[in-house]
């Protein structure tokens, strides 16, 4: 029997279990191959069914700036057998166009993944897919400040609309009146990018619950029913009140979700917005800011379209750690940067050093998977999709990289 004329529910359940560059040579085999690995049904199922797959193998997308001088970022994907009682792990470097290669090209925060799509946010803003060695730079938004003010900082968040099989960035920016060099506190504009229209849109002011306060990012990607999340705060009463700001990638608005008292002092405390229950909810880590050995408190929103639901899940540690956690999942396992800037895995009461470290804070990781769902939409002038490759870290086993520290 030849290829063409094998069953194609056969094909379809082994060729989701390959890896996605190994795909792309499938797609030459044959024309019902070809037919079948470029349907969208087949793309979409292919995510949920090879991320799903038992494996010993563990992969994580880690961007650093490696050195003391220079912004430099490098992106790598780190793999290890969670078997291997040596605790090898390897790095792969992502080598991005040449125009992309240098120290003024940086990136500081990783959001993803979404359906095998990550976005970088820096200079510039990236969009990519390192399964299929996909980089994108977005353009530039060319929307000015009010009158009279400027933007000093912005939060981004990032997301799928399924319903027109795009993928979006919103952009939250603060404002700073110019005549006094002084902030308006709870105030901001929002810019929204569609990688269909490959373009920029400002937001109706209105649609944010003004005012509010963002915290800041979070290290960990926070995307549940369609919606990034921002964790922020309002002032009520003379008191602090926490909340979660929501933005809805469908419908394009924005919610305020409330937030119970899961912390006494903002001093005394981090906390970190993770999602939960497969992205079902959100949630947060709670622990406290001093020490090295650290009891970490988990809530949960039990249902996310009910503000009220909020419980207090579980607790966990005592945990040896001396840093911020930039890295969460699902129950129990962590990831965080330690004193020396390395990134570390607590897993079930234990820890694995991944071997890798960043300067300046500048050390961010997010789970990797394998996707085939491709950044090349319509005008491919105007949709510019660089193509990039995977090369061995260099700086991975390098004795005068790891004395540099």
């Amino acid at each position: 029997m030849s290829m063409e004329h094998l069953p194609r529910e056969l094909v379809s359940n082994v060729l989701s279990r390959l890896p996605a560059k190994v795909l792309l040579l499938c797609k030459c085999v044959c024309n019902s191959w070809f037919d079948l690995i470029t349907d969208p049904h087949f793309v979409s199922n292919y995510y949920v069914v090879y991320n799903s797959l038992q494996s010993q193998e563990e992969h994580l997308l880690v961007i650093r700036r490696p050195f003391f001088s220079g912004l430099k970022t490098y992106i790598s994907v780190l793999s290890w057998n969670t078997n291997d009682p040596k605790k090898h792990v390897s790095s792969d470097v992502l080598n991005p166009p040449y125009e992309y290669n240098s120290d003024h090209k940086y990136w500081t925060e990783i959001l993803g993944p979404c359906n095998g799509i990550y976005f970088l946010e820096g200079n510039p803003n990236v969009l990519m897919n390192p399964s299929l060695g996909e980089f994108k730079a977005l353009p530039k938004s060319h929307f000015t400040s009010p009158h009279g003010t400027y933007t000093f900082t912005d939060y981004a968040g990032f997301g799928f609309d399924p319903k027109t099989n795009d993928y979006k960035v919103v952009v939250l920016k603060d404002l700073w009146l110019k005549e006094t060099d002084e902030r308006e506190i709870g105030y901001w504009s929002a810019e929204l990018y569609s990688l269909n229209s490959n373009s920029w849109r400002k937001l109706d002011p209105s649609l944010l619950p003004l005012p509010i306060e963002i915290w800041g990012s979070s290290r960990v990607f926070t995307y549940a029913n369609n919606c990034c999340h921002w964790w922020g705060f309002v002032e009520e009463s003379d008191a602090t009140q926490d909340v979660v700001l929501a933005f809805d990638m469908v419908k394009e608005s924005f919610r305020k979700i409330r937030v119970p008292k899961i912390r006494d002092s903002s001093d005394e405390k981090f906390g970190t917005l993770v999602p939960f229950e497969e992205s079902a909810s959100i949630g947060f880590l709670v622990y406290p800011v001093r020490g090295t050995e650290k009891r970490f408190d988990v809530w949960v929103m039990k249902d996310y379209w009910d503000e009220g639901s909020w419980v207090k899940q579980y607790s966990v540690g005592p945990v040896q750690v001396n840093h911020r956690i930039v890295g969460f999942y699902g129950t129990n396992r962590f990831l965080w940067k330690d004193s020396n800037e390395r990134l570390v895995l607590y897993d079930s009461e234990k820890t694995r050093d991944l071997q890798v470290y960043g300067k300046f804070d500048s050390i961010r990781a997010a789970r990797y998977t394998e996707s085939l769902v491709s950044l090349h939409r319509g005008n491919e002038f105007s949709h510019k999709c660089f193509s990039c490759s995977l090369v061995p870290d260099p700086l991975l086993h390098d004795s005068e990289y790891l004395f540099s520290f």
